[in-house]
């Protein structure tokens, strides 16, 4: 016997995976994380009995409901599925997934659709946070097809805009979680930031790196990432996160001086292995980290204005820009907002089976 789950399985940005109504699974938190495991095949490195993309960035799946909070029209919850644990995450979010949200929720008619565009209002439930989506709606009806492009998706699409709002503290409530603009951990200099996402940002030379490498040259470097994870984790407890192992934040990100006309360049991680890309809210706490004096990317990034209106960053797929909303503030900064251009593509819709002593736990 098995049971079937309504889906929708889309590109969100750089990310793909199902979405769902939260209605149509299981309301207690024990048998949604079982059956979500069920419907991406986890545990398992191949993923092979589920819908999973047997990579981080390919395991995930949105959570989308009617909001209650005055400022949102729907609420959207990030579930990061493990590939190889039976485990779901939900303390991190992810900005990309976050892209598909909008036509999810018109076409589940939670939104109605304008002519033109409409502004979808989110609640990111992981971050407690709000994001205004908009999204190109010609004649009441979500377009997909468009002419831009985002770096490590093939082809063009209809953008998709997102203005993320209430974003310092995202999951430790502060905007230096430590106190400390830079400080020294395990013999390295880093700074831990929680702007969107909180993260571990240090200078990909302090590791012997040049932050140009690939994906899989970092990926397959054991001895680098069995360092790198030691100071994530030292640097979690600092931050108020405590024991971060087998956790996805804090992220990690290496920085170094742009070589390709943006104003920083990053290897973001997630956390146990390279990003093929980069992520939406890394890549706001990233620019945030480039604006601020004294932190480890001060001397390596390079913008033209002070405060910087945006913020480029070079990543192995490419870049992503990011436009930034900032004041000062004493040493620090005031951050309004972020915005970040990416695109969403509906790929089927229908229902996930999963097996029913799944749903019903026996």
């Amino acid at each position: 016997m098995q049971t079937a789950i309504p889906c929708v399985l889309m590109r969100g940005g750089t990310s793909r995976g199902p979405y769902f109504n939260a209605s149509d699974l299981p309301a207690d938190k024990e048998t949604r994380d079982r059956v979500l495991l069920a419907v991406m095949g986890s545990p398992d490195l191949l993923q092979i009995d589920g819908i999973g993309g047997a990579t981080t960035i390919t395991s995930k799946v949105a959570i989308v409901s009617p909001s209650d909070h005055p400022q949102a029209d729907v609420d959207y919850l990030l579930a990061q599925v493990s590939i190889d644990r039976a485990f779901v995450d939900t303390a991190p979010s992810c900005g990309n997934m976050l892209s598909g949200v909008g036509p999810f929720a018109i076409d589940a008619g939670m939104v109605q659709a304008n002519d033109g565009e409409t502004l979808v209002r989110v609640r990111n439930i992981n971050t407690n946070s709000l994001i205004d989506a908009v999204i190109q709606t010609p004649g009441g009806q979500i377009e997909y097809e468009g002419s831009t492009a985002i770096d490590g998706v093939p082809g063009t699409a209809a953008p998709v805009v997102l203005n993320f709002r209430e974003i310092v503290g995202s999951i430790t409530g502060s905007l230096i979680p430590t106190g400390k603009v830079k400080e020294v951990v395990e013999g390295v200099e880093v700074s831990c930031i929680d702007v969107a996402v909180p993260m571990v940002i240090l200078a990909a030379s302090a590791l012997g790196k040049t932050g140009y490498e690939s994906k899989q040259e970092l990926d397959q470097d054991r001895a680098f990432m069995s360092r790198l994870e030691s100071i994530r984790l030292t640097a979690a407890r600092l931050m108020g996160l405590g024991d971060a192992r087998g956790q996805v934040p804090p992220k990690v990100s290496l920085l170094a001086a742009p070589r390709d006309g943006g104003n920083i360049s990053s290897r973001y991680f997630v956390p146990t292995a390279c990003h093929a890309a980069h992520a939406v809210t890394g890549a706001i706490c990233v620019s945030v980290c480039t604006a601020l004096k004294g932190s480890v990317a001060d001397g390596l990034a390079q913008h033209d204005s002070d405060p910087p209106k945006s913020c480029v960053i070079e990543h192995p797929s490419g870049r992503i820009a990011i436009s930034l909303d900032l004041e000062p503030d004493g040493d620090l900064m005031r951050i309004n907002s972020a915005g970040v251009v990416r695109t969403t593509r509906k790929l089927f819709a229908g229902q996930v089976y999963v097996p029913t002593r799944v749903w019903d736990g026996s």
